[in-house]
């Protein structure tokens, strides 16, 4: 058997302690998706080492995601001429080049 030594199990475990995640409030059997219920209420639970304890509340889906992700940065506006182009070459998803 490919077991893992208890060593690296516990230290894999207790690297999550005070990790954050979002349940959504939805009731009986209904999607628990955050992308299929956004404007659902959220329940902020923290790893705790052994179980999932509540720690908050967030009212939708972006209200959770300022609190799980609170040092994530917008992405910069994008500047024009700024995307990469493609340099010369014949690879295999290149448009060939148009007749004159």
């Amino acid at each position: 058997m490919d077991d893992e030594p208890l060593a690296e199990w516990a230290e894999r475990r207790d690297a999550r302690i005070g990790q954050l995640r979002a349940v959504p409030l939805v009731t009986g059997d209904g999607p628990r998706a955050s992308h299929l219920n956004p404007d659902a209420p959220r329940a902020i639970q923290r790893w705790n080492g052994h179980l999932w304890e509540p720690y908050g509340f967030a009212t939708n889906l972006a209200e959770a995601r300022l609190l799980l992700f609170p040092h994530t940065e917008a992405a910069p506006p994008s500047v024009p001429g700024a995307t990469p182009q493609l340099g010369p070459g014949t690879g295999r998803h290149r448009r060939p080049p148009t007749p004159r």
